[in-house]
């Protein structure tokens, strides 16, 4: 009896253990928690890597472990970024090409279209965004929890105050669809972080995450806690720029903590991070873009050449440590993502997937991409195609190059000052060989007509596929006064 007492006890040792196998490998097998950050409005130099008057010390390891994203390309404003990201489309072809979404708009991404977390959810994510929508929301069908995302925490607009979460004479914030009055008072940055750890330490683990990030840091307004300026930004003398460096060093503190709750629950093993801003910096809000020419809501490489990286323990291989050269647009995010977790790719979009370059360094599968046309202004375009980049009409109100302020060895004083302002006209073409001179100060039209010849004509084959811009009047309906005081969908 005891050789048989013996004997059962070892098989069930063997069963667990083979159970023990079986379920790491199950495990193991589970797809990537993709964590996918959003920085608003932040500047090619307002990371510290850029510029170390910043403080952004939990991004800074993040990038000098990961992988650094040179080439990575978004659009000049908030809302046309947000809906590359969403749809794997160029704005200019769902009709969001002109400016961003205004509240009082009766428009939002095209209901038509596949969401990017509609696509994970197929392949049994939990999706989570929190943080700043800006896609619309006049109907309940363009919010974030009809879009694709079982819960949102955050606010419907394209800006508000920090603080208060009002923007003009409406209160905008929302726990899923239900208005969100408990945390007025409380910094943006700090709810985000906390509703993101709440939500790591909620999930189980054996289903993959889908956590969309887009903080409202570092938009305007300029407003931080004032121990972010004294503490980190004190060598800073430009006020403005002093509290942009605070906002910085909030956002930051926020992504440390998150990302040590991921590491601490388990999750860093199994996933990758993205980071990215939405556009250029705004100069006219402290936002630095040095040495790159242009700003935020300009076709200059200043306002769509964005900041960003990727961070995985596990994909990232020998490139981990590495700058990545490969050209890459927003709209490359929705294909890379499904095709590193094996979903499928809707048919039609304008994104590639870019895994297999960024994962081996091979080359980019993307050799052009159309920076923006918009039919209001006509014939406001520029296209990059290989090294060559076109610009069609005028970039934007921004055709300088904007110092850091403060740094004696670019600029006096400390105020924002501009190298040169030769501003385009309406129907002016310029090109630029974006690899030799990034910072396009020589236009070379006149030196290459062949190539000037050869890339408008490939403009204008881009612009027979332009829809028209969807960019209707405000309407009265939309008045928060007419909603108890606050935005939100129901009026269209």
């Amino acid at each position: 009896m005891a050789v048989v007492a013996v004997l059962v006890r070892v098989t069930l040792f063997v069963a667990f253990c083979i159970i023990q196998q079986s379920s790491g490998a199950d495990s193991a097998n589970i797809p990537p928690h993709i964590i996918f950050i959003v920085a608003d409005d932040l500047g090619w130099a307002d990371i510290e890597w850029q510029d170390q008057g910043m403080h952004s010390p939990n991004l800074n390891r993040l990038a000098r472990e990961g992988l650094v994203l040179n080439s990575s390309y978004v659009q000049p404003l908030c809302s046309p970024s947000r809906s590359a990201f969403m749809s794997g489309y160029f704005p200019f072809h769902i009709g969001l090409q002109h400016l961003v979404i205004r509240g009082q708009q009766r428009v939002g991404l095209p209901t038509n279209l596949t969401t990017l977390p509609e696509q994970l959810k197929k392949v049994g994510y939990a999706t989570h965004a929190i943080g700043k929508w800006h896609l619309g929301f006049c109907s309940v069908k363009y919010t974030p929890t009809y879009r694709g995302f079982d819960t949102f925490l955050g606010y419907l607009n394209g800006v508000e105050d920090y603080y208060t979460h009002y923007m003009d004479n409406g209160l905008d914030f929302r726990k899923n669809e239900t208005v969100d009055r408990e945390d007025s008072g409380i910094y943006s940055a700090y709810l985000y972080a906390n509703r993101a750890m709440d939500i790591v330490r909620a999930h189980d683990k054996s289903k993959p995450l889908f956590l969309y990030l887009p903080f409202q840091s570092v938009h305007e307004p300029l407003q931080v806690p004032p121990q972010y300026e004294d503490r980190y930004c004190s060598q800073t003398s430009n006020h403005d720029r002093k509290t942009k460096c605070g906002m910085v060093a909030i956002m930051d503190e926020a992504i440390g903590n998150i990302t040590q709750v991921l590491e601490a629950e388990g999750y860093m093993d199994n996933s990758l991070l993205i980071f990215t801003t939405d556009n250029g910096g705004p100069v006219w809000h402290a936002g630095i873009n040095w040495p790159l020419r242009g700003a935020k809501a300009t076709l200059w490489e200043g306002g769509t050449r964005g900041a960003g990286f990727l961070y995985s323990k596990k994909y990232l291989g020998h490139r981990a440590g590495q700058v990545h050269e490969g050209m890459m647009h927003a709209v490359d995010w929705f294909p890379t993502i499904m095709s590193l977790v094996g979903g499928k790719i809707p048919d039609g979009m304008d994104g590639v997937s870019q895994w297999e370059s960024l994962v081996n360094g091979s080359p980019s599968p993307r050799t052009e991409f159309v920076y923006n046309m918009d039919d209001i202004p006509q014939f406001s375009a520029a296209i990059r195609s290989g090294d060559w980049k076109l610009i069609q009409g005028v970039p934007g109100s921004y055709n300088g190059w904007y110092p850091v302020p403060g740094v004696a060895a670019r600029t006096e004083g400390d105020g924002f000052q501009t190298v040169d302002e030769n501003v385009p006209g309406p129907n002016d073409l310029q090109l630029y060989n974006v690899k030799e001179d990034p910072t396009e100060r020589n236009d070379v039209k006149n030196k290459f007509p062949d190539v000037l010849a050869k890339m408008k004509a490939r403009l204008d084959q881009w612009r027979q596929t332009m829809v028209p811009a969807n960019f209707p009047p405000d309407d009265p309906a939309s008045n928060p006064d007419l909603f108890n005081g606050v935005w939100g969908p129901g009026w269209c």
